[in-house]
């Protein structure tokens, strides 16, 4: 009998000191105009897969390339997309509609034609341009059959507000397609995770930051997250003012083409996939909190922490649909 407690007790703490030295494998490097890191619980070094997806994903999604199937569907050159493409454009669309058109990739002329001062100040803009533009604005004007996209000729598409997210769940089903089940992949502050940390023993812990306005970075709140995705939209990092000193973050109204005023500072949205958390994040700056509290009622998949000014310029918080606590 005492032999047996001997072998149970050995193979207890062989498996107790197994699970005290099991490590990750952490890969980080530059991508999409910012950084990522992405932790997994194997041992296999998977850069050069994850270099290639970033290739594939940029050649096909990226204003930024001049070459790229979206840059060359802009300037009207060739209107064959890659099914990156299409995975994105559709989720656009459902995104699009649900938001009554809150959400939409085509006002991104709109945006670049808003341009800064160097001082941060609102620079006037021709109405009879932002006219102009606004005309070829519309997610509903553009149109696919398979792997072809049709759309009029002014029609800019910029998916750089859902794109990011997007490519944090390719790295993500990349990894479950190798047989990872513990992972975090982070692309600029968006975020998959899936399982635990392994080498903690714990689901994973993520923070949300606080809005600082002087570009320093500090945790205002940390949450578990277990299978599920975070993106977070911020307006204290990018915004103007106008004569008055009263800030206007850079947030276009789809319906006017002009800058929104907000006191939202910072929207965080928990969802199934990154993708969609995106989206929502970027489409909830521009709804205001009372429009995001009624949109909510009906998608409980979705929960949302939001950080705004009161009429006090002093800090609130609200944690809508179960946002965790902690």
């Amino acid at each position: 009998m005492y032999k047996y407690l001997i072998v149970a007790f050995l193979s207890i703490s062989l498996a107790a000191c197994k699970k005290q030295h099991l490590k990750n494998t952490k890969l980080s490097g530059n991508v999409f105009g910012t950084s990522y890191v992405v932790i997994y619980d194997s041992n296999r070094d998977y850069q050069t897969q994850f270099d290639s997806l970033f290739f594939v994903l940029n050649t096909s999604l990226s204003t930024y390339q001049t070459n790229s199937d979206i840059s060359k569907l802009n300037r009207n050159e060739s209107n064959i997309v890659d099914a990156h493409f299409v995975n994105v454009f559709e989720a656009s669309k459902e995104i699009y509609k649900s938001t009554e058109g809150v959400f939409d990739p085509t006002i991104g002329a709109v945006v670049n034609a808003w341009d800064f001062g160097p001082e941060g100040r609102i620079v006037n803009l021709d109405s009879l341009k932002i006219d102009s533009l606004m005309v070829s604005v519309g997610l509903d004007k553009v149109k696919r059959k398979e792997y072809t996209i049709f759309k009029p000729a002014a029609t800019f598409i910029d998916f750089n507000a859902i794109a990011k997210g997007y490519g944090v769940d390719v790295i993500g089903e990349y990894l479950e397609s190798q047989g990872v089940q513990n992972y975090l992949v982070e692309i600029g502050g968006e975020i998959r995770v899936k399982g635990e940390n392994i080498e903690k023993q714990a689901h994973w812990k993520v923070g949300v930051e606080n809005p600082n306005f002087d570009g320093t970075q500090s945790i205002l709140k940390a949450i578990t997250l277990k299978d599920e995705a975070m993106a977070t939209s911020g307006t204290y990092r990018k915004f103007k003012t106008d004569k008055e000193g009263k800030r206007y973050a850079h947030i276009i109204d789809t319906r006017t083409g002009y800058p929104s005023k907000t006191s939202l500072l910072s929207i965080s949205v928990l969802a199934a996939d990154c993708m969609t958390a995106d989206a929502y994040a970027t489409a909830f700056k521009a709804m205001g909190i009372e429009k995001i509290k009624a949109f909510l009622k009906s998608k409980p998949e979705l929960k949302v922490f939001l950080i705004f000014e009161n009429e006090n310029k002093e800090l609130e918080t609200l944690a809508l649909n179960n946002f965790p606590a902690q």
